[in-house]
């Protein structure tokens, strides 16, 4: 890669195509991963099909929480038992020390607790959370994938990303317009 390549790819953060409808949208991203690039896609609601046109995986935000409910879970019922048996056992009405049923509340509470704390520490890490700007915020009329248009974002730190390929590439696509998204 040249020096002026590199420039050029710092200077740009990607090209954003702007469709009409969703099922030109659905078929520029089909057609982005035929062709080897990584697409995003924004939109003002759930097109059918897209997630799998841009080669979404499945997040792994249910595991994550799963995880921190058993952590919580197991964590709450060992520091009950420890408390009760190993540290201060006390023989209150001749109960045995282990008393199982006693540990229940705070066990499904503690596991209540870790989910729920994995969970959003999963989210805010999986999408990259708290981002104050993202650059494609500044694209001539982005605002308007809130409200009625459909947009196809390709990286310009995608390998397959060659800056006037990219752009004869979108405008094959037959877009509403193409813009540069700067860094």
């Amino acid at each position: 890669m040249t020096a002026g390549a590199r420039a050029e790819r710092a200077e740009r953060w990607g090209w954003l195509a702007e469709f009409a409808s969703p099922a030109a949208l659905l078929a520029a991203a089909r057609a982005a991963r035929a062709a080897g690039y990584a697409p995003e896609a924004y939109t003002p609601f759930h097109i059918d099909g897209l997630a799998e046109a841009l080669g979404i995986v499945r997040s792994p935000i249910a595991w994550l929480t799963f995880a921190g409910a058993v952590v919580g879970g197991i964590g709450g019922y060992f520091m009950q038992w420890y408390s009760a048996v190993i540290d201060r056992p006390l023989n209150i009405g001749g109960r045995p020390l282990h008393s199982w049923p006693m540990f229940v509340p705070v066990t499904f509470s503690l596991t209540i607790l870790g989910g729920a704390l994995a969970a959003v520490l999963a989210f805010l890490w999986t999408s990259g959370l708290p981002r104050l700007r993202h650059p494609v915020f500044d694209a001539e009329d982005f605002e308007l994938a809130t409200r009625n248009r459909f947009f196809l974002l390709l990286h310009g730190d995608d390998p397959a990303f060659q800056s006037a390929a990219a752009a004869r590439w979108l405008d094959g696509q037959a877009p509403l317009r193409r813009v540069e998204v700067a860094r």
